[in-house]
C-alpha cells in the first residue's frame, strides 16, 4: 500500500502527534508500504527518511509565542503536487487543522480517499490562550476537515461525542496503544528517586508540554503536601513561569525514550490536571510503569482512569478536590500499591501492533467507500 501522511507537526518536535506517527512508520515499515510525510519545515537540521518513510517538508514559520510549533505556509497546490506526484493509495491526515486543511481538499481534488485523525483540540486550545472569539471560527474548519475526509478517526468516546455534536460523522473509534515494554515497573530507578527527591520523599510526577494547554500551574495546590516533591518531566514556553510559581519543584527538562520510562517508573503518583486531552498518552505510560493516577475528570482521562480503582478522577476546577486525592494516595502505600497493580494489569494487551493492524482495516474501508462512491460525488462529501 502507498500511504501519504500529512502531519501539522513531525520531528524534532516530540509530542503526542508525532509519537503516534513514529509507531505507525515503523508498522508500515515492517510491512514494506511506501510511505511520504508531508510536514512543516524546521530550521534545524532534519533527516529526510524516517522510519523507512520519505519526508519532503514544506515552508513554514513559527507559532507566535511558541516557536517549537511550526505552521506550514501556501496553499492547497503545493501539497496537490506532491500527492499527485507520490499517488497514494490513501491520504493519512494527523491531526489536521493548517495544513491539513490544503491536504484534505488535495486529497478530494484529486480522487484520493482519506481518512482524518482527531487528536488535538485546537477550538478548545483558542479559549484556553485567551482567544474564544476564535472558537467557532475554528469549530468550522474542523468541521469542513472531518466531513470532507473519507472517515474520521477519534481517541475517546468523548471526542466522538463532541464531533458529533457540531455535525461531523464517519467517526471511528481508534484509540493509541502503550509499549508495556519500555514502560514498565522494572524500569524504577534508585538513582533517579535520589537525585530528584533526596530526602527520600513520595514523587509526585507530571509528564507533558510546559505549556497553557496543560494547566500545570494547578499543581501548585500540591506544593505544600508533607514529605512530597514535586517532579515535572517536559518543557515549553511556561516553563520559566512554573519554575517561578514552583520554587521546590524539581525541573527534569525534555527526557525521551529510556530516561522517560526509568522518570516515570520511579514516581509514587502520577497527575495530570489538563482539561483539553483528547486521549492523554502519558497516563497509559504511567499505568504500564505500574503507577496510579490522579486527573481531571474529563475528555479521554476519563476512559483510560478507573476512579477509585486505577486512580482518581477529580471535578473539572476542583483543586481542592486534586489535593485530597493526591493526599489519600500519597498517604497510605497498601492502597497506592494496590492502584498501582490495577492500573499495571488494566493497560496490559494494549499493543501498538494491533493499534495499527486496526488502523490498517480503517483504511481498507475507507478506500471501499470511495471506491463505491459514484464519481461525481468524490470530494463532495
Amino acid at each position: 500500500m502507498r500511504v501519504a501522511i500529512v502531519a501539522e507537526s513531525f520531528l524534532p518536535e516530540m509530542n503526542g502527534v508525532t509519537h503516534s506517527l513514529l509507531k505507525t512508520l515503523q508498522y508500515l515499515d515492517a510491512r514494506g508500504d511506501e510511505v511520504l510525510v508531508i510536514a512543516p519545515s524546521t530550521p534545524e537540521p532534519a533527516p529526510n527518511r524516517v522510519e523507512g518513510a520519505t519526508i519532503r517538508r514544506l515552508p513554514a514559520v513559527p507559532l507566535t509565542g511558541y516557536r517549537n510549533i511550526r505552521v506550514a505556509l501556501g496553499g492547497v497546490a503545493p501539497v496537490k503536487a506532491l500527492l499527485e506526484e507520490f499517488q497514494p493509495d490513501i491520504v493519512h491526515l494527523a491531526s489536521p487543522f493548517v495544513l491539513g486543511w490544503r491536504a484534505v481538499r488535495a486529497a478530494a481534488a484529486l480522487e484520493i480517499p482519506s481518512v482524518a485523525v482527531y487528536q488535538t483540540d485546537v477550538p478548545g486550545y483558542a479559549a484556553r490562550y485567551g482567544m474564544p472569539f476564535l472558537e467557532n471560527w475554528a469549530w468550522q474548519r474542523v468541521k469542513r476537515i472531518h466531513m470532507l475526509a473519507t472517515r474520521t478517526l477519534v481517541p475517546s468516546n468523548d471526542s466522538r461525542e463532541k464531533l458529533w455534536s457540531h455535525g461531523i460523522s464517519r467517526l471511528e473509534l481508534w484509540r493509541r496503544g502503550v509499549d508495556t515494554v519500555r514502560f514498565n515497573p522494572s524500569h524504577r530507578s534508585a538513582e533517579f528517586r535520589a537525585t530528584t527527591a533526596p530526602e527520600g520523599q513520595k514523587i509526585i510526577g507530571f509528564v507533558g508540554r510546559l505549556a497553557l494547554e496543560k494547566q500545570v500551574e494547578d499543581l501548585a495546590v500540591l506544593a505544600q503536601i508533607p514529605n512530597t516533591r514535586l517532579v515535572i518531566v517536559g518543557d515549553g514556553p511556561q516553563r520559566e513561569a512554573l519554575e517561578a510559581l514552583l520554587p521546590n519543584a524539581y525541573f527534569a527538562g525534555f527526557l525521551g525514550g529510556d530516561e522517560l520510562a526509568t522518570a516515570v517508573a520511579s514516581f509514587d503518583l502520577f497527575v495530570h490536571p489538563g482539561e483539553l486531552e483528547t486521549f492523554c498518552q502519558t497516563i497509559q505510560e504511567a499505568m504500564a510503569s505500574g503507577v496510579p493516577v490522579v486527573a481531571t475528570g474529563c475528555g479521554g482521562p476519563v476512559e483510560l482512569v478507573d476512579s477509585s480503582r486505577t486512580g482518581w478522577l477529580y471535578a473539572p476546577g476542583n483543586l481542592a478536590q486534586l489535593r485530597d486525592y493526591v493526599v489519600d494516595l500519597i498517604g497510605d502505600d497498601a492502597k497506592r500499591a494496590a492502584f498501582a497493580t490495577a492500573a499495571f494489569q488494566q493497560v496490559q494487551g494494549r499493543s501498538w501492533l494491533s493499534v495499527c493492524e486496526q488502523l490498517m482495516g480503517f483504511y481498507s474501508e475507507a478506500i471501499e467507500m470511495h471506491r463505491r462512491m459514484p464519481a461525481g460525488l468524490r470530494g463532495r462529501k
